[in-house]
């Protein structure tokens, strides 16, 4: 896809990934629909983006484990807008690692409705206007706990398998649709992510986001005949 001019809606965009996406998109020329939950750090990335070339931006402070408040910002973003043109899914959050047992509930019903939940029901209040543009995109940023089973990440696997089991679906059901669908899925990347949850790593081993955020250039910037539908990436 020729990214200049297109319209991108990043979850997760005012810090870590999504931050360095929406700043590799802006300096292609994309307008950007930048949704997270902190006003002002969403503010700072709308700034950044303008500055490196974004001919529009505009933010969304929304909780999107709150499924009304996230319909409302579809739809706000449906309007300030006169298209979409790829939806990327990037938003999630970790648990402290741990057994089962160990995990209160509201974690898991956090980590379940961020990570997955919302990503469905976002994508599904888009994808009939997607598939009206004749070209666009479906990309959900997943993990690589979506591909391998790792010890004390039972809830946070559940939600990356369930990422890639409905990235494979829609997939195949959207194949006549115009709509390109892919998942990504990363190891660990240098990002507040961990640190958010109490958990204690070695960031400075993973892989940078600005690196991670190159990688979705190049998958959404490949010539028609070229989908890069799966990609891994590894430290």
């Amino acid at each position: 896809m020729e990214l200049s001019g297109k319209t991108v809606v990043v979850t997760g965009g005012s810090d870590g990934i999504g931050k360095h996406i929406c700043l590799k998109l802006a300096a292609e020329g994309c307008r950007l629909a930048i949704i997270g939950r902190d006003t002002s750090r969403l503010a700072e990335v709308a700034g950044a983006c303008a500055s490196a070339g974004a001919p529009q931006v505009h933010t969304y402070a929304c909780d999107i484990r709150d499924g009304g408040a996230l319909q409302n910002t579809a739809q706000t973003i449906l309007s300030d807008f006169d298209g979409i043109d790829i939806l990327i899914n990037n938003a999630g959050i970790w648990h402290k690692t741990g057994r089962l047992d160990t995990i209160d509930g509201e974690t898991l019903l956090a980590t379940v409705q961020t990570n997955l939940t919302a990503l469905m029901q976002l994508t599904q209040h888009l994808i009939t206007h997607l598939r009206t543009r004749g070209e666009a995109i479906i990309l959900n940023v997943a993990s690589k706990s979506g591909v391998v089973a790792q010890a004390g990440q039972a809830v946070y696997t559940a939600t990356k398998y369930g990422v890639r089991g409905f990235t494979e679906v829609l997939k195949v059901d959207e194949a006549d649709s115009g709509i390109r669908v892919a998942g990504l899925y990363q190891s660990g990347t240098n990002t507040e992510m961990f640190a958010k949850a109490n958990e204690d790593v070695p960031n400075h081993i993973f892989t940078e986001p600005e690196d991670l955020a190159d990688v979705v250039v190049f998958m959404l910037s490949r010539p028609p005949k070229i989908w890069l539908h799966d990609v891994r990436v590894e430290l």
